[in-house]
């Protein structure tokens, strides 16, 4: 378990990206001090410490990885795309657990059950509302989840539909390097925002 903050950031930035990123899939790292941030939010009010999480859409497994470092009962790491999936297997011989498992599925087809959901799913850009469907799943059970904050009226509609409340919510500026073919610029800065969500007690099954 690392003690601070920035020392998990730091542990984080080490980990390899993505390779050849997808646009179709958009495949983009989450930031290292972005990751931390939620990752250390989380732990305190103790949603990770012993609970099982699911990192859907991992890609390199950037926060099912950061989860790690505080002892969660188990990580599944769920992507449909075997490419960054090897680079995930490369950054897990950095830890010593072995309590993980690695899907590589759609995220429709995951069926387990866990406490919390960690995850940075498409935008919806490249495929209109490819983020709906992680939600959908996700609301299955409790999230961290990651949009762009233009969708934030949709993305609190649909979780209000489906018996979830906003408990938390977290704005940044997301790097996005300069990865895809059509990038002009080194780094772009766009606002994406964290929405914690639960489940509303009169929904629970």
């Amino acid at each position: 378990m690392v003690g601070s903050k920035k020392q998990l950031a730091v542990f984080l930035s080490r980990l390899q990206s993505f390779e050849k990123p997808s646009f179709r899939l958009e495949q983009y790292p989450t930031d290292s001090e972005i990751a931390a941030e939620i990752l250390w939010f989380g732990q305190q009010l103790g949603d990770i410490e012993g609970k099982t999480v699911a990192d859907l859409g991992c890609g390199t497994g950037i926060l099912g990885i950061g989860a790690m470092m505080f002892s969660p009962k188990k990580v599944f790491f769920v992507d449909i795309d075997e490419m960054p999936i090897k680079r995930l297997r490369e950054n897990l011989k950095l830890m010593e657990a072995s309590d993980y498992e690695i899907m590589n599925n759609d995220v429709t087809s995951f069926k387990e059950k866990v406490h919390l959901v960690l995850q940075n799913p498409p935008f919806g850009v490249k495929s209109e509302h490819a983020d709906r469907v992680f939600l959908e799943k996700a609301f299955e059970i409790g999230i961290y989840s990651f949009h762009k904050t233009e969708s934030k009226a949709f993305i609190e509609s649909l979780a209000k539909d489906r018996g979830f409340s906003v408990t938390h919510y977290f704005e940044f500026k997301f790097p996005l390097k300069n990865s895809m073919h059509f990038h002009t610029k080194k780094v772009e800065h766009i606002a994406v925002g964290c929405w914690r969500l639960s489940r509303n007690p009169a929904s629970s099954t």
